[in-house]
């Protein structure tokens, strides 16, 4: 019996059949973006080959069969097919053929359905052996290719993070000059109004004061900053006792002025804190001070307020709350994240600040051995609750 001829004859319907088999199988999930003309690619190449072998009787002759299937692997690589779909649609391919020549091969003799069948499943089986070899390589070279690019890419972060770290290195130095000049004027006119000693100037002192206090904070930090830049990454806390109600007295001070410009309530309740704690100042001051300037950031109206509370014999707790726009419970979990922000609310973009503020405290937060909680719901306000240790221990961290 001619079964080239019969496969030739049937080659339309065995793809058709095929490729509608390929669509309707949901564990190849590639054709889900791919037309009927992607999918169809090689395919009659691979059965003309296959019928061209039957007509000659030469199982050995595979160089029509192999160029196909290899170009069939590369076309299922550029769409990618992962190995398992395309050995699900040879198993396709392979049923199909038997289905359709399933009415000759009964009227054939034993000998010829033998042969027949042999030399379909040799011929698939080479075919698939094809397929997976070029898919593989161009797998390789693909892998080659994002490897390369990969290394490139790190490089240029490489020298991004440099540049940045240069960068940022000459902003401290240049931000101490004008700093530290601005610091020794206000130093030099609060002596001499001190001198003077004018009933009028009482004011005007407790002004001076206040830019004293802020302007060797923020120059403790840079100093801090260009530590960092310049030493192995590592931040030291210093450990000493203090007042926890004096410390944030010195953040309201600072903050006072952003209160009245916006007409908010400035609520503090810190009658429950511990006499004394054991912690790093200027750290804890950093905590506060970003957590109490956002809270005044993102609230137009109502209140802002902070207190803080013994817990148990080693712990104690700052609690800022406000009446501001607040959180979306699906946002909660990425501000601490570096860069984000809550883009909702009536405050305009140009007042969001950085995004870091929030991310510095949860860091120095870790640091310092504490844990911080949130709890808020939009256009009602947050509450930042931030748990420390009593007594502090000196860590490093990167």
């Amino acid at each position: 019996m001619d079964f080239s001829t019969i496969l030739n004859q049937k080659r339309d319907t065995i793809i058709d059949l095929w490729i509608g088999a390929v669509f309707e199988d949901q564990q190849i999930e590639a054709t889900n973006e791919l037309t009927f003309n992607a999918v169809r690619d090689s395919l009659p190449r691979v059965l003309a080959s296959l019928a061209d072998m039957m007509a000659h009787s030469d199982p050995e002759n595979y160089q029509v069969i192999d160029e196909a299937s290899l170009e069939h692997g590369l076309i299922r690589a550029e769409q990618g097919f992962e190995p398992a779909e395309i050995a699900r649609e040879y198993r396709l391919l392979r049923s199909v053929i038997f289905s359709e020549l399933e009415a000759d091969l009964v009227q054939a003799s034993p000998a010829d359905v033998l042969w027949a069948i042999r030399l379909i499943d040799t011929v698939v089986d080479e075919a698939i052996a094809r397929c997976f070899d070029s898919y593989t390589q161009s797998r390789m070279e693909e892998l080659d290719k994002l490897r390369t690019q990969m290394q490139l890419t790190n490089q240029e972060l490489t020298r991004l993070v440099r540049a940045s770290h240069d960068n940022m290195s000459k902003l401290t130095h240049e931000l101490k000059t004008p700093l530290t000049s601005i610091i020794g004027y206000a130093d030099l006119f609060l002596r001499q109004q001190q001198q003077a000693d004018l009933n009028d100037s009482y004011a005007h002192l407790e002004s001076i004061e206040r830019v004293l206090r802020s302007g060797r904070l923020l120059l403790r930090l840079i100093n801090d900053t260009l530590q960092l830049q310049q030493g192995d990454g590592q931040i030291k806390l210093k450990v000493v006792t203090i007042t926890p109600q004096d410390l944030i007295q010195s953040v309201i001070e600072i903050v006072e002025p952003l209160v009245r410009d916006k007409g908010l309530e400035l609520k503090v309740d810190c009658d429950r804190a511990p006499q004394i704690v054991q912690t790093d100042p200027l750290r804890l001051q950093q905590i506060v001070t970003n957590l109490l300037s956002n809270a005044i950031r993102y609230t137009e109206k109502g209140y802002v307020s902070i207190s803080a509370e013994t817990l148990d014999h080693n712990r104690w707790s700052i609690v800022v709350s406000d009446s501001g726009i607040g959180i979306a419970q699906a946002e909660q979990k990425y501000i601490f994240e570096p860069y984000y922000r809550v883009h909702h609310g009536p405050t305009p973009a140009s007042d969001q600040g950085t995004g870091l503020g929030l991310a510095i405290v949860s860091q120095l937060v870790e640091l310092m051995q504490g844990e911080i909680l949130v709890s808020s719901l939009v256009k009602q306000g947050s509450t930042f609750t931030v748990i420390m240790p009593v007594e502090q221990h000196e860590l490093k961290h990167n």
